[in-house]
């Protein structure tokens, strides 16, 4: 019996915030197809590697980005035929949630890398659908888990904490309502006992991520006719 034969690649949406905004990782292909055009960073599978290794080599040689800590998971899997005119090509794709990084550092088959804030960006292949998915995918993790604080650094405020969510969901939220919720909720966030040096006005406390895995109760966004 015959196999049809195809090629794996892996796909990353990697996000974080920026100058109060949700920004992505993209890269602009050096090379055909779609030469010229943006697109999330990513390659082929190699026969030696697994999936999860092939993900973070792909970003640390597209983007300079290693160990850059956040969090790594995987998002979904997009095999359309004519996905990839190159041939019969399916990707596993992977979102990265990061703390703000300096600017990226492109290698291999990219020609730049850089950050860009997330909307209608007409991506390469079917990178928009894949963006889309990790956008959504983000936006829910914020509500059940702790996962925000992947976009901040091992300590923060919880005014830090909350611009992250502004940013993700694309909304407002009241200051006090959300440093109610944040430190009320167990094993949302944990005091590190300092405070932050310097600045206007009053020392702020210094958190870290709590210990726990999900949220209850959670922290829900407002839907369409909230």
């Amino acid at each position: 019996m015959s196999y049809p034969v195809f090629a794996v690649t892996v796909d990353l949406v990697v996000l974080t915030v920026r100058e109060g905004g949700l920004h992505v990782l993209l890269v602009r292909r050096g090379i055909e197809p779609y030469q010229g055009k943006w697109a999330l960073p990513g390659g082929f599978v190699l026969e030696d590697e697994d999936l999860g290794s092939a993900a973070r080599r792909e970003l640390a040689e597209e983007t300079g980005l290693a160990d850059a800590g956040g969090h790594l998971e995987q998002l979904a899997s997009y095999g359309a035929p004519d996905r990839d005119p190159r041939g019969r090509v399916v990707t596993v794709a992977y979102l990265a949630l990061l703390p703000d990084l300096p600017v990226p550092t492109a290698g291999t088959d990219a020609a730049e890398a850089e950050w860009r804030p997330v909307g209608e960006l007409g991506l390469a292949f079917d990178h928009d659908r894949i963006l889309a998915d990790g956008i959504e995918r983000a936006r829910s993790k914020l509500e059940y888990t702790p996962l925000a604080a992947a976009f901040c650094p091992p300590e923060f405020t919880i005014a830090a904490l909350r611009q992250v969510y502004e940013a993700v969901w694309g909304e407002a939220i009241d200051p006090r309502n959300f440093h109610r919720k944040a430190t009320s909720t167990p094993g949302f966030v944990s005091p590190t006992g300092g405070s932050t040096e310097g600045g206007a006005g009053r020392p702020a406390r210094l958190y870290r991520r709590g210990d726990a895995a999900l949220l209850n109760p959670p922290l829900l966004r407002r839907r369409p006719g909230d």
